[in-house]
């Protein structure tokens, strides 16, 4: 549920601040918590238990504890952590898994390493996330799972996608890097972590993540104790005990270093993540009913932690907005530019319907927002500018 804002607008008011606006302010995010980062870093360097050291399981405990999930395997990034979710499950070169067509490069770089192909999605207008209605005409003999990626801060409509990959004895992936602590709401009223719901889940704690660590990090995460066993060993070389190599794997870890740091900032995520819905909830106070552009999308059945505030902007206007926020000190992104299948990479490799019509205008009108737990000293600067632009 977002929170009320404090943040109040003068619309005639456009002053530049004083300082620079960041898309993420980490340094602001890690003064706010340096004491205790500081002393958990210490703690590490002094007992030099640089690999798999006592915070890389501790860490695994407390993320589990919090999602509500039983087992957790850290890992080297959020790609190790595809790759390893599907190397764990019984796949065979040119199964094929379905994807999102609009969503960031891994989960189709992973499913293309290992020899599957990956089967593009078109995705719902509102939430970003796969459209689960047009799953039915994707399906093929070689079909064998899909990867629901949580896109942006809220969740892909997992009840229905649940139900059908059962119908079909599908695998479901949920790839929960931009969206963790978001929560799910079935019908029945029963609420599950991001993550938990499918067969797998995974993570990432790049740095600008919701839980992010100061490095490269991942999680896979399962309720499947022999998935679970697999999936540790893949990341461990295929070895469950020290040279006895039972499946050919990877070396994937977590350092202890990032463990530490990421066993702090869990802690602190539930705050992080109600002080950027605070944000949202300024932005669309000020943003709303404008002709100019189309708010973020509060789907029924998923919180929204805004890992990105994106708008949508209407008659091909984005690209001269964000030139205009630029001029005025004002960062913006474009997530993402140029949909999976017009990749160079990949245009031969995925399997897609003859048009996908939501992704394609989606890559040419997003535009997201600085939004970040530092951000409402800079919110009224942002908002002013913003409504500015819409008075040329």
């Amino acid at each position: 549920m977002r929170m009320m804002s404090t943040i109040h607008q003068q619309p005639d008011a456009v002053v530049h601040p004083d300082e620079p606006i960041q898309m993420v302010d980490l340094h602001g995010q890690y003064l706010r918590i340096q004491t205790e980062t500081d002393a958990a870093m210490q703690a590490v360097l002094e007992r030099c238990a640089f690999i798999n050291g006592p915070q890389v399981h501790s860490f695994a405990q407390a993320l589990g504890s919090f999602l509500d999930a039983p087992y957790v395997i850290p890992c080297g990034n959020g790609t190790d952590a595809l790759q390893l979710a599907l190397m764990a499950l019984p796949l065979k070169p040119g199964d094929e898994v379905i994807i999102p067509a609009f969503t960031y490069i891994a989960a189709a770089e992973v499913i293309g390493l290992l020899g599957l192909r990956p089967v593009l999605a078109d995705v719902n207008p509102d939430s970003f996330n796969l459209d689960v209605t047009r799953l039915e005409e994707l399906m093929s003999p070689r079909t064998r799972a899909i990867i629901a990626v949580h896109l942006f801060g809220q969740l892909c409509d997992m009840e229905p996608l649940m139900n059908f990959a059962n119908r079909h004895n599908l695998y479901v992936i949920e790839d929960n890097a931009q969206s963790i602590g978001a929560t799910y709401t079935f019908s029945n009223g029963l609420r599950k972590q991001g993550g938990t719901i499918g067969h797998i889940g995974t993570t990432s704690f790049f740095p600008t993540k919701p839980l992010a660590c100061y490095g490269d990090g991942g999680a896979v995460i399962t309720s499947d104790k022999e998935l679970a066993v697999r999936i540790r060993m893949l990341a461990n070389h295929g070895q469950q005990t020290k040279y006895n190599h039972q499946l050919i794997g990877c070396n994937s870890r977590l350092d202890t270093l990032q463990a530490a740091i990421l066993e702090v900032r869990l802690k602190h995520l539930e705050t992080f993540n109600a002080v950027r819905q605070e944000a949202a909830v300024c932005y669309d106070v000020a943003l709303t009913g404008k002709e100019t552009w189309r708010i973020p999308h509060q789907s029924s059945f998923s919180s929204h932690v805004y890992h990105q505030y994106t708008l949508q902007v209407a008659d091909g206007r984005r690209d001269a907005l964000q030139a205009f926020l630029q001029e005025k000190g004002i960062p913006s992104m474009i997530y993402y530019p140029l949909p999976l299948h017009h990749q160079p990479a990949y245009r031969e490799l995925c399997r897609r319907p003859l048009s996908l019509p939501v992704t394609e205008s989606l890559c040419r009108s997003v535009l997201s927002l600085p939004i970040h737990t530092e951000i409402h000293k800079h919110l009224p600067y942002i908002v002013n500018t913003l409504l500015a632009w819409t008075k040329q």
